[in-house]
Protein backbone atom coordinates (compact mmCIF):
# COMPACT_ATOMS: atom_id res chain seq x y z
CA UNK A 1 0.00 0.00 0.00
CA UNK A 2 1.22 3.45 -1.02
CA UNK A 3 1.53 5.89 1.83
CA UNK A 4 1.84 10.04 1.54
CA UNK A 5 3.77 11.19 4.24
CA UNK A 6 6.64 12.97 5.35
CA UNK A 7 10.58 12.53 4.72
CA UNK A 8 12.45 14.55 7.72
CA UNK A 9 15.09 16.03 6.56
CA UNK A 10 17.85 18.81 8.00
CA UNK A 11 20.36 18.99 10.85
CA UNK A 12 19.28 18.37 14.62
CA UNK A 13 16.75 20.22 16.28
CA UNK A 14 15.95 21.95 12.79
CA UNK A 15 13.56 19.79 11.29
CA UNK A 16 12.47 20.17 7.32
CA UNK A 17 9.97 18.02 6.16
CA UNK A 18 9.75 16.48 2.43
CA UNK A 19 6.27 15.09 1.60
CA UNK A 20 6.54 12.02 -0.56
CA UNK A 21 4.44 9.38 -1.72
CA UNK A 22 6.71 5.80 -0.61
CA UNK A 23 5.26 2.34 0.52
CA UNK A 24 4.08 1.31 3.66
CA UNK A 25 6.69 -0.86 4.78
CA UNK A 26 9.72 1.65 3.56
CA UNK A 27 11.97 3.30 6.55
CA UNK A 28 10.84 6.78 7.11
CA UNK A 29 13.80 8.11 5.13
CA UNK A 30 13.81 5.27 3.19
CA UNK A 31 12.89 4.81 -0.76
CA UNK A 32 10.51 6.45 -1.87
CA UNK A 33 8.26 6.84 -5.22
CA UNK A 34 7.54 10.47 -5.50
CA UNK A 35 8.31 13.71 -4.06
CA UNK A 36 5.08 15.98 -4.33
CA UNK A 37 6.50 19.08 -1.84
CA UNK A 38 8.01 20.06 1.37
CA UNK A 39 6.91 21.49 4.72
CA UNK A 40 9.12 23.84 6.82
CA UNK A 41 7.43 24.55 10.33
CA UNK A 42 10.42 26.73 11.50
CA UNK A 43 9.52 29.48 9.61
CA UNK A 44 6.90 32.11 10.63
CA UNK A 45 4.31 31.42 9.57
CA UNK A 46 5.32 27.54 8.33
CA UNK A 47 6.09 27.45 4.81
CA UNK A 48 4.02 24.95 2.84
CA UNK A 49 4.64 23.58 -0.92
CA UNK A 50 2.69 21.18 -2.36
CA UNK A 51 2.15 20.18 -6.05
CA UNK A 52 -1.65 19.92 -5.57
CA UNK A 53 -1.76 17.78 -9.10
CA UNK A 54 0.04 15.25 -8.35
CA UNK A 55 -1.32 15.16 -4.70
CA UNK A 56 -5.00 14.88 -5.86
CA UNK A 57 -3.34 11.99 -8.43
CA UNK A 58 -1.68 9.80 -5.53
CA UNK A 59 -4.60 10.50 -3.78
CA UNK A 60 -7.05 8.89 -6.43
CA UNK A 61 -4.58 6.03 -7.04
CA UNK A 62 -5.39 4.94 -3.69
CA UNK A 63 -2.55 6.49 -1.86
CA UNK A 64 -3.34 6.75 2.04
CA UNK A 65 -2.19 10.23 3.17
CA UNK A 66 -1.10 10.52 7.14
CA UNK A 67 -2.64 12.56 9.58
CA UNK A 68 -0.40 14.97 9.63
CA UNK A 69 0.07 14.82 5.94
CA UNK A 70 -4.35 15.14 5.36
CA UNK A 71 -4.08 17.91 7.45
CA UNK A 72 -0.96 19.77 5.54
CA UNK A 73 -3.18 18.73 2.38
CA UNK A 74 -6.24 20.66 3.26
CA UNK A 75 -4.54 23.64 4.50
CA UNK A 76 -2.74 23.76 0.65
CA UNK A 77 -6.15 23.65 -0.81
CA UNK A 78 -5.05 19.29 -2.71
CA UNK A 79 -8.04 17.94 -0.50
CA UNK A 80 -11.59 19.64 0.60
Amino acid sequence: MLKIRLRRMGAKKSPFYRIVVADSRAPRNGAFVEEIGYYNPLTDPAELKVDNDRACYWVKSGAQPTDTVRALLKKSGALQ
